[in-house]
């Protein structure tokens, strides 16, 4: 039996201003009211997170904090279903009135909802 690696290491992260640009050029879209995960094929093997939570949306340091950390989460434990894509999520207006609970859930339907449009190779 394989035993998936459920680890977060640096390599999948969008780190630098120029992957977030190609993603931003001609991505898919998932969203709902307070989140949009835009996705977009890459050549690694692997698919990569990259996060934007805007204090003009959450104002409260800890509440950013809270929201990018349920999202890597949820990045982490879907890592090995999701598509070999760059994504970004982009929260939006009322993400912070969503509990763990709620976020968790919308993440994971917004992550089904990626894998369903991308075509089958």
């Amino acid at each position: 039996m394989v035993k998936l690696k459920l680890a977060f290491p640096r390599e999948l992260r969008l780190l630098t201003p120029s992957t977030f640009t190609f993603v931003f050029q001609q991505p898919q879209r998932a969203g709902s009211p307070q989140i949009t995960i835009l996705g977009r094929p890459n050549t690694l093997g692997h698919p990569r997170l990259g996060l934007t939570v805007a204090k003009k949306y959450v104002k409260r340091a800890h509440e950013r904090n809270r929201i990018k950390r349920l999202t890597r989460e949820s990045f982490r434990t879907r890592q090995h279903d999701l598509p070999s894509m760059d994504f970004i999520v982009i929260a939006k207006k009322g993400i912070a009135d969503l509990d763990n609970c709620a976020l968790t859930e919308t993440l994971d339907k917004l992550w089904r909802r990626h894998c369903r449009l991308v075509p089958a190779s």
